[in-house]
């Protein structure tokens, strides 16, 4: 339903705030690959203020690489356990803005809502925060731009759907359910243990602003193959058939500048690391690359 004048509001005019109903008001997040040196943020945080002026918003990150979904997929899956349950996060990564993909908002088993579109970028995330239990396609214009650009979902149909969330709107308020299984999910990453040849082997799932490169590969997996912080293992990485051993360690400063090291991030994950430089200049590595890891035979790091 339009409210009348809706048709002569500019695109990108929010619609009226509503009252929050008692004590439903929630925390935001805000990930995209916008960046900061066009008003894209400021507009999208404009909207949010509109409609809800005392919702906190928290900044994930902007500088997702552009168009990168599978970067922004692991951010955002990365960062969400550490923000306030029930917090309504907005994410947008979106190549296919205007197309036949679907604008969702979907429920978590923590509490929380994500709200973003239905191109892989949210269920990472999702499953970081213990589930889907719940989606839903947005179609409420009540609750969007009177007049939303087929470019800038960001500001007309994500920012003030999340908004009206934080204030207390209900799920089934943003339009019809949708099965969870039927969102779109990105390729699930190369992971497995061989136990009996004393390998993992697994791909590289991201590489962060310093160069540190993120892998598939969980902690498990290296207590599976023995390996503990303090000893070596062997490392094969891209299409090199060779490979070296590299010190595994708990954190960067436990070898020389300059020198590699393997560890386990603060996501859990297998990661590799040059102190003081980067692993991804050193390895030439990229997302989708081949890792593999063994014990090594020469065993403990030296002293």
């Amino acid at each position: 339903m339009t409210n009348v004048g809706d048709e002569h509001q500019a695109p990108g005019t929010p619609r009226p705030p509503r009252a929050p109903a008692p004590g439903a008001v929630r925390t935001c997040s805000f990930l995209t690959d916008y960046g900061l040196q066009d008003g894209f943020v400021g507009a999208c945080r404009g909207v949010i203020a509109t409609i809800a002026p005392g919702v906190v918003v928290i900044d994930i990150s902007h500088l997702v690489p552009p168009q990168d979904v599978r970067r922004g997929a692991a951010v955002l899956a990365d960062t969400v356990p550490s923000l306030p349950p029930g917090t309504v996060h907005i994410a947008v990564v979106d190549p296919g803005v205007g197309t036949a993909r679907r604008p969702v908002a979907v429920a978590t088993a923590r509490g929380d809502l994500l709200v973003g579109p239905d191109n892989g970028l949210l269920p990472p995330a999702a499953e970081a925060l213990g589930g889907v239990v719940a989606a839903h396609t947005l179609t409420n214009p009540e609750l969007m731009a009177a007049s939303p650009s087929s470019t800038f979902h960001g500001r007309d149909v994500f920012a003030p759907v999340a908004a009206h969330l934080a204030l207390g709107v209900g799920l089934a308020d943003t339009g019809p359910a949708i099965d969870p299984a039927d969102l779109v999910r990105l390729p699930v990453p190369r992971c497995r243990l061989d136990s009996a040849a004393g390998l993992a082997e697994g791909e590289v799932v991201t590489v962060d602003r310093f160069g540190n490169v993120q892998t598939s590969l969980g902690q498990q997996m290296l207590l599976a193959l023995g390996l503990r912080p303090g000893q070596r293992l062997r490392l094969r990485v891209g299409a090199e058939p060779g490979g070296g051993e590299v010190p595994y360690a708990t954190t960067f400063g436990e070898v020389p500048r300059g020198a590699l090291v393997g560890f386990v991030d603060s996501s859990g994950r297998f990661a590799l690391a040059v102190n003081g430089g980067s692993a991804e200049a050193r390895l030439g590595l990229s997302p989708g690359d081949p890792v593999t890891v063994t014990a090594s035979s020469t065993g403990n790091c030296p002293e």
